[in-house]
């Protein structure tokens, strides 16, 4: 798998991730052994947790594969903080005490001295962002965390952290910004994106198939082993089963199915190749589902279909964007 650098940092990361939102819950050890060990066959490197997937129970099942499946110098580990906890226990605090403690327990986890890559998960309005972006500083000069990035910021977010970040020797600059993006959601192309190349930041796009539904399953209706018929995951999907992303998805369909493709890895590919963007985090139930959107490496869009989908998924970039 080709190896792309992370914005304007040293640090190189496979051009697709491994998503592990659903480990230690829905994805158990066995599947989730089976997916790392797929994942790095193919010549991946990112794998991407956090303390709130599975209130810790991701980051413990991916501390357990790298001490039985895979080298820990052979993965680039990204994790976050400022959200510990999950459902009616869920804490939201980038203050820089919580944000240190939660990298410990983030490491004790892992089992690991250090993280390649660590996030603010999200903006809080009642912490000050220089206070956040304190503890992101701490965490390198300590030697727990080697570079550092945002998640979930809007544009004015992203701007205000990297300028803040590059005003003053001694701080670390921020290597990336981790958002959600596929063809059924472009709205960071507005704001984020131009303030992440501006500043120097790679994009890492999370739910890049629009949370498994341009992968075409819910064409028809709804599988009963889907996402979209559980329980804890139903309220997730739910907004990308509307009439406009339908048009989107059966276009994405046909273009599959003019180049012999799947509909994952024409999606997948649009938007890989697209500007800013350094990796789509990929995110399975199974490891069959995986390698299949594996294959989307090795795909390269004619000129013409990324025209279409386009212009077919193309969001509104009035004033003041243009």
């Amino acid at each position: 798998m080709e190896q792309r650098r992370l914005g304007q940092t040293g640090l190189k990361i496979s051009r697709f991730g491994l998503g592990t939102w659903s480990w230690g819950r829905d994805t158990d050890e066995y599947e989730a052994r089976d997916q790392l060990a797929a994942f790095v066959d193919a010549g991946g490197t990112l794998l991407d947790t956090a303390p709130s997937y599975g209130a810790g129970a991701s980051e413990g099942l991916v501390g357990e594969l790298l001490r039985d499946t895979v080298s820990r110098d052979d993965v680039v580990i990204a994790t976050k903080g400022g959200i510990t906890g999950s459902g009616r226990t869920r804490v939201r605090d980038t203050s820089r005490g919580a944000m240190l403690r939660s990298l410990d327990a983030s490491l004790a986890r892992l089992g690991i001295d250090d993280v390649d890559l660590w996030q603010v998960h999200l903006w809080v309005d009642h912490v000050p962002p220089e206070e956040t972006l304190a503890a992101l500083d701490a965490a390198v000069t300590s030697g727990r965390a080697r570079y550092i990035g945002i998640s979930n910021y809007s544009g004015w977010q992203t701007a205000q952290a990297a300028t803040w970040q590059r005003a003053w020797p001694g701080r670390s600059p921020l290597a990336s910004t981790q958002v959600e993006y596929s063809l059924l959601n472009r709205g960071v192309e507005r704001e984020v994106v131009p303030a992440a190349e501006a500043h120097g930041l790679g994009v890492l796009a999370w739910s890049p198939l629009g949370r498994g539904v341009l992968s075409g399953k819910y064409r028809t209706g709804t599988p009963a082993d889907s996402r979209a018929a559980s329980a804890h995951y139903e309220a997730f999907v739910e907004p990308y089963l509307d009439a406009e992303s339908a048009q989107i998805v059966e276009a994405v369909a046909k273009a599959a199915d003019g180049l012999g493709l799947s509909p994952v890895e024409v999606a997948l590919a649009w938007l890989r190749d697209r500007p800013g963007v350094t990796a789509p985090l990929l995110g399975a139930r199974t490891a069959a589902q995986l390698r299949g959107a594996l294959t989307a490496e090795d795909v390269l869009l004619p000129p013409e279909i990324v025209e279409a989908l386009d212009d077919v998924s193309a969001i509104d970039m009035g004033y003041p964007e243009r």
